[in-house]
């Protein structure tokens, strides 16, 4: 959703070359739907989750947001706004949200990314933090 975001431009596609889902924050839950159809009717066979550096999420809680929204009328208190505090935990998490999802292909790849909105390159998301030895 942020623009100072071009997937395109950040991963080298030409138009044609991907379904874009874009929402706020990345989340899988809100890009579940689209992404079933996009399996479903439309062929995609590789999914990636891509969040950024820097990211709105990151400024405020389900609270926070519901008490603004509650001195304006409006009542969002069953909204899960879904904000994160740290990104790659972030994209970790819709990692595992996107393999419990029953909507979703199950066999097709799926990675996970963060995309740094001040150098512009893109890094892939570990998992899961993998348990160091002693000594190392």
């Amino acid at each position: 959703m942020d623009a100072r975001t071009d997937p395109a431009k950040a991963l080298g596609l030409e138009e044609g070359d991907a379904h874009v889902i874009r929402n706020a924050g990345g989340r899988i839950a809100d890009a579940v739907r689209s992404l079933a159809i996009s399996q479903a009717l439309l062929g995609t066979e590789e999914v990636m989750i891509v969040h950024h550096t820097d990211c709105g999420m990151l400024t405020f809680t389900d609270d926070s947001l519901r008490a603004q929204l509650r001195e304006r009328g409006v009542d969002a208190d069953d909204v899960a706004f879904l904000p994160f505090k740290d990104v790659e935990e972030s994209v970790r998490a819709d990692l595992d949200a996107y393999e419990r999802s029953p909507l979703v292909r199950h066999d097709v790849p799926v990675r996970g990314f963060v995309y740094d909105v001040k150098t512009g390159r893109v890094h892939e998301v570990e998992r899961t933090v993998r348990a160091r030895t002693a000594g190392a």
